[in-house]
């Protein structure tokens, strides 16, 4: 299952669009404007984004290049009815990972959906070790240390702080961490996500992980070194 952001104004096609991934196992965000999308790409940890050119604030080429300059390297596929060779090269030049033009069938959006996160996926484990400052965890070894000192984590522990580095910086909300780490549907009633982060707060500091109201999580390197372990 990978987190989808849908960045589309027009509602009939993102909620098609949006209705297809959910039947396909992913969970889609939809954001309607240039400016939502770009803050939802800024913060929000996606695995993919499905980015429409003809939006009505910022267009998807601004959207794109804004993203690419903040250093944001997820895959996108441009969906728009922009089909010229101009706006293909435009697009890909811009620094999307692949262009479609509207009319489309979904059945081919997903094929492309597909093989985007394939080769994400492919290219992912071949790190085997994943570190924000002094904060080093070895996935072989299944092993965390803070500052050179082993820090003892249960499972699902390791597990939510796996999610956390694979997206330094990033705000991860509930729902995405309950799908990552728990793997079910997410209840709005759970408060299992806020306990395991004190828990991992307890262990590494609570400078590490800092609350973002009613959006989530993000794990960055604290500047004070007092809230550090």
């Amino acid at each position: 299952m990978a987190n989808i952001l849908i960045v589309e104004d027009e509602a009939g096609i993102s909620s098609f669009v949006s209705k297809g991934l959910k039947a396909a196992g992913h969970l889609p965000t939809v954001a309607a404007t240039g400016q939502d999308g770009l803050h939802y790409a800024l913060t929000g940890g996606y695995d993919l984004i499905i980015l429409d050119i003809g939006l009505p604030d910022l267009d998807g080429y601004q959207v794109l290049e804004r993203m690419r300059g903040q250093g944001v390297s997820t895959p996108v596929i441009i969906l728009t009815a922009r089909s010229s060779v101009g706006d293909t090269v435009q697009g890909l030049e811009s620094g999307a990972d692949d262009y479609m033009a509207k009319p489309f069938r979904f059945e081919e959006l997903l094929a492309r959906v597909k093989l985007r996160l394939r080769a994400e996926t492919t290219a992912g484990p071949s790190l085997n070790q994943l570190q924000v400052g002094d904060l080093i965890m070895d996935l072989p070894r299944h092993q965390v240390t803070l500052s050179g000192k082993i820090i003892d984590l249960s499972a699902r522990e390791f597990a939510l702080l796996e999610a956390f580095l694979n997206h330094p910086g990033q705000v991860l909300s509930r729902e995405q961490l309950l799908d990552r780490v728990w793997g079910y549907d997410f209840d709005p009633n759970s408060n299992v996500v806020d306990v395991y982060v004190r828990y991992l707060r307890r262990k590494i500091g609570n400078g590490w992980i800092t609350t973002v109201r009613n959006m989530g999580y993000r794990l960055s390197e604290p500047t004070n070194s007092h809230d550090r372990k």
